[in-house]
Order: C-alpha cells, then sequence, then structure tokens
C-alpha cells in the first residue's frame, strides 16, 4: 500500500476515532492523506482556521502525508485534486 486516504468531514475535524486510526497507520508505517470532506458547508473565513487546526494535529503523525485535500462532492471542489492524487500513485 502505498498511501491511504483518511475523509474527514470538515465541519467536526479530527475526532478521537481518527486519531485511533492515525495512530494505527503510525504504528504499521503506513503513510496517509486526510481529505477534508464537505468543504461547501464551512464558511470561506473558517476554512483557514481548519486547516490550521488539522496541520498542527497532523505534525503529531510521522506517518500523515503533509498536504490536506479539500472536497466538495456537492460542488465539486477538490474532487479534480484528489483524482490526481490517487492517480499519482498508480
Amino acid at each position: 500500500m502505498r498511501r491511504a486516504f483518511l475523509l474527514i468531514d470538515a465541519r467536526h475535524g479530527i475526532k478521537p476515532v481518527d486519531e485511533e486510526i492515525m495512530a494505527l497507520l503510525d504504528s504499521a508505517a503506513v503513510t496517509f492523506q486526510c481529505v477534508l470532506t464537505k468543504a461547501d458547508k464551512v464558511r470561506a473565513g473558517d476554512r483557514d482556521q481548519v486547516l490550521e487546526q488539522m496541520r498542527g494535529r497532523l505534525a503529531r503523525h510521522p506517518a500523515a502525508f503533509p498536504e490536506i485535500v479539500l472536497t466538495s462532492a456537492e460542488k465539486g471542489e477538490g474532487l479534480a485534486t484528489l483524482r490526481a492524487e490517487i492517480a499519482g500513485l498508480a
């Protein structure tokens, strides 16, 4: 496995279960990348704050890939970026 993608709701951020999964991925030395879903539900002004919080939490995880992808299925935002990330790993 080259990289796992961890989907996190942008409205709620990292939950305890997400922390557990990240710890498991760290211990298994599996690189993971966070994908924030429902980005359209977060006000544009709050997105930077959400991203900073995510970066701070991810800094504690050695297996975390540094780039975070923001997506919105409803508006299609970020989907091309996510597809490109996945295709680049294939």
